[in-house]
C-alpha cells in the first residue's frame, strides 16, 4: 500500500494541536463537512481498495486521521442525518427516527448554536433529507441556509473574519446509477472484490462498478472543494470532515445493521503547510460523535445534551481510544409493509465490537427488505433500493446458486443474530445457535440491553408500537427499479 500507517499513539501526539480548540485563539476554524450519500467502507484508496482511486480523498489522510470504525447512527438518510445534526440516537428524536420522519425544531441542533455563536452556516444539494421540513417548524432546511450556487459564492460573500460551518451534501454514489459508467470510466468490474453476499455475475458486477464509478466522481468534487478553499486563503484554518451518511445501496447492506449498511469511511483533516504520514485509529466513532465534536472546535460551553462523545481528545493525542464499541439501530425505512396503514418498519438494534455483531429484530414475523408487494402500491420489496442486482436477484431467487444470498438480502431472519467478525466479514453465518459461543451471546445481549435501558429505548421490552405509527412527510415508495416519492 501506498501509505504506511506509524503507531497510532506516537503519530497522534505529532500532531496534537492540529484539531485543538483553546479559548485564546482568536481565529475559530472553520468547518467544512462533505458527507457522501450511500458510501460503504471500504472503498477508497486509503483503505486499499485498488479497484478505484480516490486520491483527493487520500490526499486528506496526509494532513488528518483515518478512521477505519466509523459506524452511522442509522443506515438510513434521514435518521442518520439527523442524528448528526443533533448528536442524540435517533430513537431519542421522537419522530425524527424514520425516513422522511419529523426533526422537531426545538430539539438542538449544531446549526442552531453555531449560528448563535457567530458562524455563518449554510449547505449545499442534500442536506438532512429526505422529509418535508416546512411540516416541522422550519422554515429552512435542518443543515442551515441552502448555498443553492454553491461553495466558492458562498466563501465569496462571507462577511471577513466570519467562521463559517459548510455542509456540502453530495447525492453521490446513491442509486440510480448511469449504466455502465464504471467501464466507461476505467473501473473492471472483473477486478472488484465483490462483497460475499452479491451474486457473483456480470450483471451484479456492471452495477458495483457504476456504484463505484460515483465514489470516484465524489473524490473529484472533493478536490473541487479543497482548490476553492485554495484559492479563497481559507485551506489552513479549515478542519474538513469527510463521511457517508450509511453505506451502499444492495441487498444485505444500506437499511440493514450488518457492517456494509452501517460502517463508513471517514477522515478528519487539517492542512498545517507540513505534509506527513497519514495517522490511523481503529477505535470505535458513531458519527453522532461529530455535532460535540463540531461544538468543541467551536469554543461552546453552553451546550444541550447529547449521546455523542466529542472526537477532539482523540485528534490531539490526550486519548488513544475513542469508543470500544457502538450501537446501532433502525426502524422505518421505506413504506413497504401493510400493517400500521404502511407505517410498520423493522426494528433492529445491534452492538458491534472489534469480534463480534449482535444483532436484535424485535419483529422476526415481518419481511426485513419488505413485503414483495402491497395492493394498490408499486412498493416492491420496498427496504432493498431498485437496480440491476435487485433485479437480477429477484428474478433468480430460485436458482441453486443465487437462492441462499436471496435469503440473505430480502428472506424473513430470527430475533437474534450473532456473527464472528475474523471468520464472517460479510456477516453471512449467524451463529447465535452455536453453543460455542453462547456465553458470548449473552454477554452482548446483556451489554444491549444495558444501553437500550440507560437510553430509555422505547423498544426495550417488547414496546415501540407508537414508532410504527408515526406517519411520514412525504411517502417513499421503491419499486424493482428504483424510488417514487409523493406528498400525501
Amino acid at each position: 500500500m501506498r501509505y504506511v500507517y506509524f503507531l497510532m499513539g506516537l503519530l497522534l501526539l505529532a500532531t496534537a494541536g492540529l484539531f485543538s480548540c483553546k479559548k485564546e485563539e482568536a481565529k475559530r476554524p472553520n468547518i467544512l463537512f462533505v458527507l457522501a450519500d450511500d458510501w460503504s467502507y471500504p472503498y477508497a484508496g486509503i483503505y486499499g481498495d485498488t479497484t478505484i482511486k480516490t486520491p483527493n480523498f487520500d490526499r486528506l489522510a496526509e494532513h488528518g486521521t483515518v478512521f477505519s470504525n466509523a459506524y452511522c447512527s442509522s443506515p438510513s438518510c434521514t435518521p442518520s442525518r439527523a442524528a448528526i445534526l443533533t448528536g442524540r440516537y435517533p430513537h431519542n428524536l421522537g419522530e425524527g427516527v424514520n425516513l422522511c420522519g419529523r426533526l422537531m425544531h426545538d430539539i438542538p441542533t449544531y446549526v442552531q448554536i453555531l449560528e448563535k455563536e457567530g458562524y455563518s452556516v449554510a449547505f449545499d444539494r442534500k442536506g438532512w433529507a429526505p422529509g418535508d421540513f416546512l411540516k416541522m417548524g422550519y422554515t429552512k432546511n435542518p443543515a442551515g441556509d441552502s448555498a443553492k450556487l454553491g461553495f466558492k459564492p458562498f466563501l465569496d460573500q462571507l462577511p471577513a473574519g466570519k467562521p463559517f460551518f459548510f455542509w456540502f451534501g453530495t447525492n453521490d454514489p446513491h442509486r440510480p446509477f448511469d449504466l455502465n459508467a464504471g467501464k466507461q470510466t476505467g473501473i473492471d468490474p472483473q477486478k472488484i472484490r465483490l462483497p460475499a453476499f452479491l451474486p457473483d455475475v456480470p450483471e451484479v458486477r456492471g452495477d458495483v462498478a457504476d456504484y463505484l464509478s460515483e465514489v470516484e466522481r465524489f473524490d473529484r468534487e472533493i478536490g473541487d472543494l479543497l482548490k476553492t478553499l485554495e484559492d479563497a486563503g481559507q485551506l489552513d484554518n479549515t478542519i474538513i470532515v469527510v463521511t457517508s451518511d450509511n453505506g451502499m445501496p444492495f441487498p444485505h447492506a444500506k437499511a440493514n445493521l450488518y457492517d456494509y449498511g452501517t460502517r463508513v469511511p471517514m477522515i478528519i483533516s487539517r492542512f498545517s503547510g507540513n505534509e506527513s504520514q497519514p495517522k490511523r485509529n481503529d477505535s470505535f466513532v458513531n458519527l453522532l460523535d461529530l455535532m460535540p465534536t463540531f461544538l468543541d472546535w467551536a469554543g461552546v460551553k453552553q451546550r444541550p445534551e447529547t449521546d455523542g462523545i466529542s472526537l477532539v481528545p482523540v485528534l490531539t493525542g490526550e486519548k488513544a481510544v475513542h469508543r470500544s464499541e457502538v450501537f446501532l439501530e433502525r426502524e422505518r425505512h421505506c413504506l413497504c409493509r401493510a400493517e400500521f396503514d404502511y407505517g410498520a418498519g423493522y426494528p433492529m438494534r445491534a452492538i458491534r465490537t472489534s469480534d463480534y455483531l449482535y444483532i436484535r429484530n424485535f419483529r422476526p414475523d415481518r419481511m426485513p427488505a419488505g413485503d414483495e408487494t402491497i395492493p394498490g402500491t408499486p412498493s416492491v420489496y420496498g427496504d432493498v433500493d431498485g437496480g440491476p442486482t435487485k433485479i437480477y436477484m429477484m428474478d433468480h431467487r430460485n436458482d441453486v446458486a443465487i437462492k441462499p444470498l436471496f435469503a440473505l438480502g430480502f428472506d424473513k431472519r430470527p430475533a437474534e443474530e450473532l456473527y464472528i467478525l475474523k471468520d464472517d466479514p460479510y456477516n453471512l453465518h449467524n451463529q447465535v445457535s452455536n453453543p460455542q459461543y453462547a456465553q458470548i451471546r449473552k454477554d452482548l445481549q446483556s451489554r444491549l440491553n444495558t444501553w437500550m435501558k440507560d437510553e430509555n429505548d422505547p423498544r426495550l421490552n417488547g414496546g415501540g408500537d407508537q414508532i410504527d405509527t408515526y406517519e411520514s412527510t412525504t411517502h417513499a415508495w421503491i419499486t424493482r427499479t428504483g424510488i417514487i416519492f409523493w406528498d400525501k
